[in-house]
């Protein structure tokens, strides 16, 4: 839509050009809006003891019981505070690894979807969501977030 709303004037050989930053910058913007749908401390594969470059420690985590309850301030801004750990360490990854990562966990696109997304293959996928993982992991650790 925006492409023809704002562009329909330009070359037809613009298009694709056009049309892929607008879609990235409708994905970029959808992102910095889009508040964090779970709070993740234990999710990252190196707090795992698994090494395997298939394993996924997203998938293996369950919802808990008392995740809609209310919780304290404190356990608020604690999360809030690790959530903003957790985006920084998003913006520092490179722009393969950050994709994967979110289409992966911000969207929940299992492996085929996100290969599909991305224009490369599932080894692609797993390979770029584990590396962002293991970074993510370096870096909450780094900054004194334990699992």
């Amino acid at each position: 839509m925006k492409l023809t709303e704002k562009y329909s004037g330009k070359p037809a050989e613009e298009f694709p050009m056009l049309f892929q930053r607008i879609l990235q910058n409708t994905i970029r913007d959808y992102y910095r809006r889009q508040k964090v749908r779970s709070l993740w401390t234990t999710l990252l594969s190196s707090f795992s003891p698994h090494q395997e470059e298939e394993y996924d420690p997203l998938e293996t985590l369950e919802v808990e019981d008392d995740s809609n309850k209310i919780h304290r301030p404190e356990e608020t801004l604690a999360r809030s505070q690790v959530v903003k750990l957790i985006e920084q360490a998003l913006k520092i990854l490179p722009a393969r690894q950050r994709e994967a990562f979110l289409l992966r966990y911000w969207e929940e696109l299992d492996v085929s979807q996100t290969a599909a997304a991305m224009g490369c293959s599932e080894g692609s996928v797993k390979t770029h969501c584990s590396r962002a993982t293991h970074a993510v992991a370096a870096f909450l650790k780094s900054k004194g977030i334990e699992p």
